[in-house]
């Protein structure tokens, strides 16, 4: 059975109470008998990572496929190009004529 956290708007206390779900929200608070109690709403501690879950499960950088990881590795191990003249091929030096 889940727990639920109650406040009191009037006084401020805050309790716990384990409930069903059928079971109708508390209204009365226990200590100075008012009907002002509120349910506390808590977000749920759930993250899915790991590589058990899709892509789509959870999107972040890194959610990004595996062969787009694999071309940027791919890509960085290429040796690469400081200059755009540095692959080209340069002309032959004209010798210098001999008479």
């Amino acid at each position: 059975m889940p727990v639920y956290t109650y406040r009191c708007e009037s006084c401020g206390i805050q309790f716990e109470r384990q409930q069903s779900f059928k079971d109708e929200p508390l209204k009365r608070c226990p200590e100075c008998s008012k009907n002002s109690l509120r349910k506390v709403i808590t977000p749920a501690g759930i993250i899915f990572k790991g590589s058990g879950w899709y892509a789509t499960d959870h999107k972040s950088p890194s959610g990004v496929s595996r062969s787009t990881k694999t071309e940027t590795k791919d890509t960085a191990a290429a040796p690469s190009v400081s200059s755009p003249d540095a692959g080209a091929t340069k002309p032959p030096s004209a010798a210098p004529a001999s008479e």
